[in-house]
């Protein structure tokens, strides 16, 4: 697994196929109904990417919704509009350059403000929320969606269910002290989806709701349905390319800022590949299988 990787965009590992399948629209309609998404005509999604989560509202909300959408990234301003673009919903859309702490926008211009995955990015969650709240009107919506991904790593597949219980628990140690690190380093908590509710509350958000996704994306052979090839497609090209979450140079460097010591990272890294490895090999041996569930927590708050 190498250290030389190409320098690319925030989040550019996380942009791709397998985010076509985070959500079942019918589940979507569901939050619609619970969260009068026929009252929202204005809509800004912070951190917007290339435009999933917006894509994925689009077909909820009422057709005559306005979508805004800022990140941080050229490219992804981009490429969400050649997104929506592509998508017929232009004319409803319209990009801009930002960031989530300082969003270009008045005071009380939206109907909805949201965010997906974006607050496990940032040093500040609750400043995040803030300035959200901010430009959200009053008894409009704030809406996070973020996840606890220490929980992925304790989930078992065919593979990992057979392995020696110190190995497992090195295993869930060694992310715990990833994310710790990644947080010491003020780059974001990749767990922060248990701790955003109170977060809300605290800042004075009210009627606050919290659901979780029912979306799985489970991996049986002989892995034919779309979310089952883009989840491969993805493992073998982070294996081919030195990846485990991260690669190796920012495993080390979370690792590192968590409490990690040098003389123990190689080990740790290497048993990562092996099961990586392991797991992959299974899948082109047809016999891997996984429910492979993600928490990924819907928090809404109203502005008062």
């Amino acid at each position: 697994m190498s250290e030389n990787q190409p320098q690319q965009p925030h989040s550019a590992e996380f942009f791709n196929e397998t985010r076509d399948y985070w959500w079942n629209e019918d589940f979507l309609r569901l939050m619609g109904e619970r969260l009068d998404f026929e009252k929202v005509s204005s809509v800004l999604d912070v951190g917007c990417g290339v435009g999933h989560w917006m894509f994925a509202l689009a077909g909820v909300l009422p057709r005559t919704t306005r979508f805004n959408g800022v990140d941080r990234e050229e490219e992804w301003v981009r490429k969400a509009t050649k997104r929506m673009n592509d998508a017929g919903l232009g004319d409803r859309c319209e990009f801009a350059l930002g960031d989530a702490m300082s969003l270009p926008f008045a005071d009380k211009s939206f109907d909805l403000t949201t965010c997906q995955t974006v607050l496990i990015h940032v040093k500040n969650p609750r400043g995040a929320i803030r300035e959200m709240m901010r430009v959200t009107k009053p008894g409009g919506l704030v809406l996070t969606i973020e996840p606890c991904n220490m929980a992925s790593m304790g989930v078992f597949s065919s593979v990992t269910d057979s392995f020696p219980t110190e190995v497992v628990a090195a295993t869930l140690r060694f992310h715990l002290m990833l994310q710790r690190g990644k947080r010491a380093l003020g780059l974001g908590f990749n767990s922060l989806g248990d701790l955003a509710p109170g977060m809300m509350a605290e800042l004075g958000l009210r009627d606050i709701r919290v659901y979780m996704s029912d979306r799985a994306t489970p991996m049986y052979p002989p892995y034919e349905k779309p979310h089952q090839r883009a989840e491969a497609k993805q493992w073998k090209d982070w294996h081919a390319r030195g990846h485990w979450v991260w690669d190796k140079a920012t495993t080390r460097q979370y690792f590192l800022a968590g409490g990690g010591e040098e003389r123990e990272f190689d080990g740790l890294w290497e048993q990562a590949g092996r099961q990586m490895a392991a797991e992959i090999a299974a899948i082109e041996a047809g016999t891997f299988h996984c429910g492979n569930p993600h928490i990924t927590y819907l928090i809404a708050g109203r502005v008062s």
